[in-house]
């Protein structure tokens, strides 16, 4: 599982098996015209309500995870505390697998790990909140 999955899945927002951003497959388009494609686009299942992604109380879960946790962890502004609160390891290294794993661009990743951090926050907040957490608009800017 990689290393953003497993963010995802301590969450709750998606099981072990899944990929992130995983939907279920969409019906392909029938292409032409006349009674066939008639009979095609009317075979067609559409969305469900149910197949959407799942919103889940990212807030809600980190804050409690928060004041459980002996320590004093700051999950809004440190990419360290927030994978400290959930489990996951948060050494130099898992962090830089992390980036690379998130496109983090060259030139963050060298000598000064805080850039890297910063960025690295910001993503992985973008993109829990792509996958359906409810992340609040201050900290996704």
């Amino acid at each position: 599982m990689s290393l953003f999955g497993k963010i995802l899945t301590a969450l709750g927002i998606k099981k072990a098996d899944e990929k992130p951003g995983q939907k279920p497959a969409a019906a392909p388009k029938p292409v032409g015209s006349g009674s066939a494609y008639a009979a095609a686009r009317d075979k067609i299942e559409m969305p469900r309500a149910q197949d959407a992604i799942p919103v889940v109380d990212v807030v809600a879960k980190l804050e409690g995870l928060a004041a459980k946790n002996p320590q004093k962890l700051n999950w809004k502004v440190s990419i360290v505390d927030l994978l400290k609160l959930l489990d996951i390891d948060s050494s130099l290294q898992a962090r830089k697998d992390l980036a690379k794993e998130l496109g983090c661009p060259a030139d963050l990743m060298g000598g000064d790990s805080a850039k890297m951090n910063v960025w690295l926050h910001k993503t992985v907040l973008q993109k829990i909140a792509a996958n359906g957490g409810n992340i609040p608009r201050e900290l996704l800017d």
